[in-house]
Parts: structure tokens; C-alpha cells; sequence
């Protein structure tokens, strides 16, 4: 029997999912731009939860439809 190498689906979903979520991908790299040489009080932690969220919410039932 033969053992065939493992593909991380949910990476290549990911991949095909970003270009539906780039407004909040532009929010969080807008935001890093802005705070570009800050001493660490500032950070784009809400907008880069917003990007992955969008990101997670399209994969999820793509991803969920491939799981046996």
C-alpha cells in the first residue's frame, strides 16, 4: 500500500480567497504604513483580524465541503 503525501487544502483555499477580501487587506496595509517607525505604542491588530476573518469566512465552507 502506497503512502501518498498530504496536501494542506486550506492553504491553497486561502490563496484563492485573498482577492475577495482586499479592501480589509488595504485597511491593514494602509494602517502599517501609518505607524511605520512608531516605538510600539500603535499597532493594526483589529485590521489584521479583519483581513484574516474575511479570509477565514470564504475558505471555511470550501474547505468544510473537502473534509471526508
Amino acid at each position: 500500500m502506497a503512502h501518498e503525501e498530504l496536501v494542506d487544502q486550506k492553504k491553497y483555499l486561502e490563496e484563492s480567497c485573498k482577492n475577495k477580501c482586499v479592501k480589509p487587506l488595504i485597511q491593514y496595509e494602509v494602517c502599517v504604513k501609518r505607524i511605520e517607525g512608531d516605538d510600539g505604542g500603535k499597532h493594526c491588530t483589529g485590521q489584521y483580524f479583519d483581513y484574516f476573518s474575511c479570509v477565514d469566512k470564504c475558505v471555511a465552507p470550501k474547505l468544510f465541503a473537502k473534509l471526508k
